[in-house]
């Protein structure tokens, strides 16, 4: 029987060769309430990592690279860090990865860069020429340490480009209502104090990537983003909705 999956599409304004999708979960009622979708895996997990039948998250993993239409999936043990992989080439689909990183970037047409979320944010960059492209996995902590920023930097400085001709589109994520902080001082500081609502105790992560990517030199107009929070959507796993739950995958990709 076949695995339904389903995903968002997004297209880099005037960009050749590069696709984007953000995936959903499926076989969710359109009027379900957002702490009522019974099993936490349900509807498109691609995490092997969350206590999911492995079969069904390889199976759930290759109805997407079928319905999307790319070769290879290249997964990162996602660690809440700064660390970089270039080119990757083994393709992880039937494995969760053994690496540890929170950003990736690839020239290699066909080969779909992966990032897991539930709640995070899935930050997509692509080079105008369509030629190159990056996926980082940026939490608050990522946003913290600016990787951002520095994941821009390194996907540059790796294939002599300028981040000015570069474009980025943050994912389905935590929105701004909902990410609540209650210890900011503690986990943000007064360097992020423009993002914190001191009467709602959240922090605006959507603007403070946008700045952060901005800051590392893209263009605002480059700049893109899908409003939706995963927190209040059924559609999207939500860590902070259930502890227990799957992963949403976010691709990008050159065709081949």
């Amino acid at each position: 029987m076949d695995q339904p999956v389903a995903a968002i599409a997004f297209r880099f304004p005037s960009v050749p060769g590069v696709r984007v999708a953000f995936g959903m979960r499926t076989a969710i009622p359109a009027n379900a309430p957002a702490t009522a979708c019974g099993d936490p895996f349900a509807g498109g997990n691609i995490s092997y990592r969350v206590g999911d039948d492995p079969d069904r998250v390889t199976k759930t993993r290759q109805a997407f690279r079928d319905l999307l239409d790319f070769s290879s999936w290249h997964a990162l043990k996602q660690v809440h860090g700064a660390d970089m992989v270039f080119d990757p080439q083994a393709d992880t689909l039937r494995q969760p990865s053994p690496r540890e990183a929170d950003g990736q970037a690839t020239s290699l047409p066909g080969a779909a860069l992966i990032v897991k979320t539930a709640d995070c944010q899935p930050i997509l960059v692509a080079h105008a020429s369509g030629r190159y492209v990056a996926a980082l996995h940026v939490g608050w902590r990522g946003n913290v340490m600016d990787f951002p920023g520095s994941g821009v930097a390194a996907f540059c400085a790796r294939y002599g480009l300028s981040p000015a001709d570069c474009l980025a589109v943050r994912g389905p994520s935590l929105g701004p209502a909902a990410a609540q902080f209650v210890n900011f001082e503690a986990e943000f500081g007064p360097r992020f104090a423009a993002y914190y609502d001191a009467a709602s105790r959240t922090v605006d992560l959507w603007r403070l990537t946008r700045d952060q990517l901005a800051a590392a030199g893209l263009k605002p107009e480059n700049i893109f983003g899908v409003e939706i929070c995963t927190f209040t959507s059924p559609h999207f796993f939500s860590y902070r909705r259930a502890r227990t739950s799957g992963r949403q995958a976010s691709f990008i990709w050159i065709e081949r």
